[in-house]
């Protein structure tokens, strides 16, 4: 009998414990975020609210859930490449229309309103420094499912920096990215199209692949809006990688020029399309 009282007496504390621990327990504490990299010179960072310090969790309930979680995934790093990639393979007739130096409010939204228009998605490379004061944009052409790529911080000749430096342009636009974004880049652009080595490498070490072009509109140097239109008809083709720019200069012509010769290359049954990685 004392044996039988004691048993009911221990099941029901036991009980007691259980249900204190599932109705008073407070709510499971997330765990810590990783610090963001520190923003490059001239970015402007995110502003953050001040929080109220959390309460310590119990290191008994803590150490289970830290202890076996899984380790955060992350994407294989891409192989070294030797050059960079001119076209890309597809189904079909698809090709990638692709916009260097923005973004530029003056003239990357009545871009970005183009390809709305007509549902086309495109690659964007971006300069860190104009990417930094124009994170609305950034955000645009994420949301309208365009591609954004790396193209340095502040536009430089690659082949004469450093290893170090190179590394500061690269990943800095790329650490600017991800924080606005959430994601890094998967593509980057050098500037000028020069390339080297230390670039390559580095570039990989970041998770990008190098990206250049088939044909170039040459609309940087201001041409006028049918040359411009000429050259991306006359360059059309399966896997053709068209280059064309949003800022670094008076990129008037290449906005007129897009609303002329996009729904040309649609009415040919071209397919406008970005890579996938």
């Amino acid at each position: 009998m004392v044996l039988r009282i004691a048993a009911a007496l221990g099941a029901t504390t036991t009980f007691g414990l259980f249900a204190l621990e599932r109705t008073e327990s407070p709510s499971r504490p997330s765990a810590p975020s990783r610090p963001s990299a520190p923003a490059p010179p001239g970015a402007a960072g995110p502003q953050v609210g001040a929080q109220a310090a959390p309460l310590a969790p119990s290191s008994y309930r803590l150490q289970p859930m830290t202890a076996y979680a899984p380790p955060r995934y992350r994407r294989a790093l891409p192989p070294v490449r030797q050059r960079p990639f001119l076209r890309v393979s597809g189904v079909g007739r698809s090709m990638v229309l692709s916009f260097d130096d923005g973004p530029d409010p003056r003239y990357t939204p009545a871009i970005l309103r183009t390809l709305r228009e007509y549902d086309v998605r495109a690659m964007f490379f971006v300069c860190g420094e104009m990417a930094a004061v124009n994170q609305d944009l950034l955000r645009e052409m994420a949301d309208d499912g365009h591609v954004v790529g790396n193209h340095s911080w502040s536009h430089p000749l690659i082949p004469r920096l450093r290893p170090s430096r190179i590394r500061d342009e690269l990943g800095s636009t790329s650490d600017l990215i991800e924080r606005t974004l959430g994601a890094p880049p998967l593509w980057y652009r050098a500037p000028y199209g020069a390339w080297n080595r230390h670039s390559f490498e580095i570039g990989a070490e970041l998770g990008m692949e190098p990206l250049a072009w088939t044909v170039d509109t040459l609309d940087w140097k201001e041409p006028g809006t049918g040359p411009i239109v000429r050259r991306v008809l006359d360059g059309a083709g399966p896997g053709v990688v068209v280059l064309s720019h949003d800022a670094g200069g008076d990129r008037s012509q290449s906005v007129a020029a897009l609303r002329t010769y996009l729904p040309e290359l649609l009415a040919a049954g071209y397919h406008l399309t970005v890579p996938r990685r």
